[in-house]
Parts: C-alpha cells; sequence; structure tokens
C-alpha cells in the first residue's frame, strides 16, 4: 500500500520539475496539482499552498513577472473550484482553464497594454493561442496525474 502523502508529494515534485523540460506556453501541470490538492489532502492550508508553493519554487528559477498576483490568484480560484465540485470531470478541467485565461490575461492587461477597452480586446484575442496550450496541457496533466490518483484510491493501493 502505498502512503498517499507521499504519493502526492511525489506528483507534484514531477509537476514542478516537469514545468522545466521544453513545452509550448501554457502547458503546464499546475491546475491538476490545484485540483489534485483540493481532493487528495484534507488539511485546508495544505490545499491551498501547495499550487502555490509548486509555482513559487518553479517562478523562482523560471523568472518571477509582474502578472504574478493575478497568475496566484487564478489558481487559488481554481483550488477553491476543485473543494466545490462534488468530482474532477472534464467540465472543472475545463472551467479551471477559463478562469486562468480570463483573470492571468487580465493581470497582462493591466501590466502591459493601454488600460482601454482596446488595450484589453486586444490582448484577450492575442492571448486566444495560448488559451490552447492551456486547455490542452490542463486535460494532459489532469489526465496523468489526477486519474491514476483515484484509481489507485478506488483499488486501496492508496492509504485514504
Amino acid at each position: 500500500m502505498i502512503n498517499k502523502n507521499f504519493f502526492l508529494v511525489l506528483i507534484i515534485l514531477f509537476a514542478i520539475f516537469s514545468r522545466f523540460i521544453p513545452h509550448p506556453p501554457n502547458f503546464t501541470p499546475i491546475t491538476a496539482i490545484a485540483l489534485l490538492s483540493s481532493k487528495g489532502f484534507t488539511n485546508r492550508w495544505i490545499i491551498f499552498l501547495i499550487p502555490i508553493i509548486s509555482l513559487f519554487i518553479s517562478d523562482l528559477f523560471l523568472g518571477l513577472h509582474d502578472s504574478i498576483p493575478f497568475v496566484y490568484g487564478a489558481f487559488i480560484l481554481i483550488t477553491l473550484l476543485g473543494i466545490s465540485a462534488k468530482k474532477i470531470s472534464i467540465g472543472t478541467v475545463l472551467m479551471s482553464s477559463t478562469i486562468f485565461f480570463l483573470i492571468s490575461n487580465f493581470g497582462v492587461w493591466f501590466y502591459n497594454y493601454p488600460l482601454t477597452l482596446n488595450g484589453l480586446i486586444s490582448c484577450y484575442t492575442l492571448a486566444v493561442p495560448f488559451f490552447l496550450n492551456t486547455i490542452l496541457g490542463d486535460l494532459a496533466y489532469c489526465t496523468i496525474l489526477i486519474y491514476p490518483y483515484f484509481a489507485l484510491r478506488k483499488n486501496k493501493l492508496i492509504s485514504t
């Protein structure tokens, strides 16, 4: 039997390291980490800290930027979505991708574009190609990280 916390920490470490391998922009595991921590842990502090710590550790190496409050805020909301969802489904993952797209790009607009309606429209329009990467990355990593966890837990191979 695998210890649940050990398994979750391994998944999170894998996800952090996967941000360092070459990948398309926004094709990252952080949504999967946020959703998995919302269902895998019971301590409310840990649930919210796991995705933020995962981001922060990798951001220290990849680079800090001015829209961090928006990016981190998006993952706090995604974690809240995971807590409130009965189960993690494709709909939950797509809603998470949308939350990230809307909030993170609002931050990009706020710091890097004219603070006008045209600037906002331009920012979101130019971000659409990244949204596809976000969706694909979220679906891929949620499949790789979340579903094995629940399959192992269902088969009683992970302690609860």
